[in-house]
């Protein structure tokens, strides 16, 4: 029986939905396959982890510059590498058990800190398993680099050559994509879907997202669409933040707003949506190209989201607004200039690749 380890870190977060997609497509093409999808933090490092993620949740929201600063940097990745082989180190008894117990045929890493600990658990130990990684954002950093990788997936074409660069072998680079669920292709029946949501069809409908843990200034942009003249409906998916879905729900709104908590749904709030206004995490990204649905962008993090603006900038299916108030404004301009909103559509659909989860469960299925 084929065995596949999936590692990822954090259970809200874009790492998790990716290795959730891989792991339906494995269990799609084989439905012999053995999978053990497990947040890799959490398993070793327990507290660590409550400690780390309160941490850089306090870092990006109340001084992103810093954020910035330690983000890809090559003076903090030589001065953090000691503490992190000796984290890999200290983690050397749980993984050991993990992989003596499963006996994974091939590893599939969604996130750097799991690859990095495999990859120095393979290297130690003269480990015969070849490892996955599969990368989550646009721009590859630093933390990714390990010569014991056996294939990086990645987005596109140029994080393939920013890999490259790096000293990566370019026949272990694989450009299939982030892995999202493949309901993200569906984009028909969006009149059917208004009236299943209760949302009018004839009026244009925003969706507006701040990532699973509902980040950036969503209060301010909702206060001002609310209250602008634009003629539109609000779709807002709040994620786990409980306080926004708490002062949204019971508020009278001038607009008709579809409010939603943790939404599973997001494929059909995409189908149903004409724009939307979000911060770009790479799985939103990835599902918001597959329904060929042009981006506002407001407040990307630093790193990562930073990078990733930069790249949806250059390819035309994004804007930016620098402030709440500029979204008022591009808002206005994409609903009056329909040519512009449906070139971003067009170019966000040759941009995707909803079938990645499937190519890459294909590709571990041959390796395990």
């Amino acid at each position: 029986m084929k065995k596949a380890l999936l590692l990822f870190i954090s259970e809200h977060s874009g790492h998790h939905c990716a290795s959730l997609a891989i792991e339906k497509a494995l269990h799609e093409l084989e439905s012999g396959i053995e999978t053990l999808n497990i947040n890799s933090f959490n398993y070793t490092n327990p507290i660590l982890e409550k400690v780390i993620n309160r941490a850089y949740m306090g870092v990006v929201k109340r001084t992103p510059e810093l954020w910035d600063y330690l983000y890809d940097n090559p003076k903090v990745l030589k001065q953090t590498q000691k503490l992190r082989e000796m984290m890999h180190s200290l983690n050397t008894g749980k993984l050991k058990t993990l992989l003596d117990d499963f006996k994974p045929g091939v590893i599939v890493c969604t996130q750097a800190f799991p690859c990095g600990m495999v990859a120095d658990y393979k290297k130690t130990f003269s480990l015969d398993i070849p490892i996955v990684a599969v990368l989550t954002d646009y721009a590859p950093h630093s933390y990714w680099i390990y010569h014991n990788v056996d294939q990086y997936v990645v987005p596109s074409e140029e994080t393939g050559e920013k890999l490259v660069a790096n000293g990566i072998d370019p026949s272990r680079i694989r450009v299939y994509g982030i892995p999202i669920d493949h309901k993200f292709q569906n984009s028909s029946g969006k009149d059917a879907l208004c009236e299943k949501l209760c949302l009018d069809r004839k009026r244009p409908r925003v969706l507006v997202m701040g990532g699973t843990q509902g980040l950036g200034p969503i209060k301010e942009v909702v206060r001002l669409l609310d209250r602008s003249s634009l003629d539109l409906q609000l779709v807002i998916a709040c994620g786990t933040n409980k306080k926004l879905y708490n002062w949204l729900t019971p508020r009278r709104h001038r607009k008709k707003m579809l409010v939603l908590s943790y939404a599973t749904n997001i494929d059909e709030l995409m189908q149903v949506s004409d724009i939307i206004l979000t911060k770009p995490g790479g799985i939103t990204t990835a599902e918001a190209l597959a329904m060929g649905l042009p981006m506002l962008i407001v407040n990307p993090l630093p790193g990562q989201e930073a990078m990733n603006t930069k790249f949806l900038l250059k390819e035309g299916v994004a804007v930016k607004a620098e402030s709440p108030e500029d979204v008022l404004i591009l808002l206005e301009e994409l609903f009056e200039n329909k040519n512009k909103l449906k070139a971003m559509s067009d170019k966000a659909r040759s941009l995707a690749k909803p079938d990645s989860s499937v190519k890459i469960a294909k590709m571990v299925l041959e390796m395990a």
